[in-house]
């Protein structure tokens, strides 16, 4: 029986949440534990620094853990992701880490390291997700059947899109990335793309996705990452949802135009609209897996 250790290594959460999606982890034939500051709330955090790092460390130090579900996103986790101690064992021992928005940077460091990693549902959405919802089923299929060995040696093929902003291409990399607001602040670290891309065999696929960002802040997002030279490194670009990001006329387009226009210039595939992000139904990513993007 799988062991998963649920944590809250950002932002607090309302403990119905973590109670309920135990219950249907354990329904799903998991062993689930809690961390000791899971529970927390000390403002818009879980737990102090110390104490979510602590929770942290113990989930990756402890043999026994398969799985660290991180309970909910929120903020947090750029302030101690250089303090989080890696566990002294083959990689393939690694627990695999679950979670999706501010937990970019949890995941930013795994990638680092080809230390596959989930970009799926939290707690609140395996709580009210339907038990037939596909990416609640994909999610539940990926922790039942996930091992190493089987993410080192296989290529998963990414869901279409019909967008019409779409460039058509075909690509064989690693996936990274994540949420595009925690990607940039962590660019000029030593937590950054330009550093994961550094150690990826061949230009890997880049994911993004992002809530509530003002579209200028979008733009400026990617052009920073067109100015350090990330859109030059990369094989293939896929764009999640970007969820109450709304149009500015002022631009003089549509949002997901401004992320085309940025990256007119390459000539990878870019694919749109990707049903992964801020949504009910987030569809799951293994990062730093190999994946086949074909537009």
């Amino acid at each position: 029986m799988k062991h998963i250790r649920i944590i809250s290594p950002a932002g607090a959460i309302d403990s119905q949440w973590i109670d309920q999606a135990k219950i249907r982890l354990e329904e799903w034939g998991f062993y689930v534990s809690v961390g000791k500051y899971a529970y927390g709330h000390l403002g818009r955090f879980a737990a102090t620094d110390e104490e979510r790092i602590a929770d942290i460390n113990v989930a990756f130090a402890d043999p026994t853990i398969d799985i660290i579900l991180c309970s909910r996103g929120g903020y947090g986790l750029q302030r101690i992701v250089d303090r989080i101690v890696l566990p002294k064992r083959p990689k393939e021992q690694f627990p695999l880490v679950v979670g999706f928005s501010d937990v970019t940077a949890l995941h930013n460091l795994l990638s680092l390291h080809n230390i596959p990693s989930l970009h799926a549902n939290m707690c609140k959405d395996i709580s009210l997700l339907p038990a037939d919802d596909i990416a609640l089923r994909a999610e539940r299929d990926f922790l039942l059947l996930f091992h190493h060995d089987i993410a080192a040696s296989s290529i998963t093929t990414l869901l279409p899109t019909n967008s019409s902003l779409n460039r058509s291409g075909k690509v064989v990399g690693r996936l990274i990335g994540g949420n595009l607001s925690v990607l940039y602040g962590l660019q000029g670290t030593p937590f950054s793309l330009n550093r994961i891309i550094e150690q990826c065999a061949e230009p890997p696929i880049l994911f993004i996705e992002d809530i509530c960002e003002n579209h200028y802040h979008i733009d400026r997002m990617l052009h920073n990452l067109r100015l350090s030279g990330v859109f030059d490194a990369i094989g293939g670009l896929v764009v999640g949802q970007f969820i109450d990001c709304q149009d500015d006329p002022s631009l003089g387009c549509t949002l997901l135009e401004t992320i085309r226009n940025i990256v007119d210039d390459y000539s990878f595939p870019v694919l749109f609209d990707y049903p992964s992000g801020h949504i009910t139904s987030n569809y799951p990513l293994l990062l730093s897996a190999q994946y086949q993007l074909i537009v």
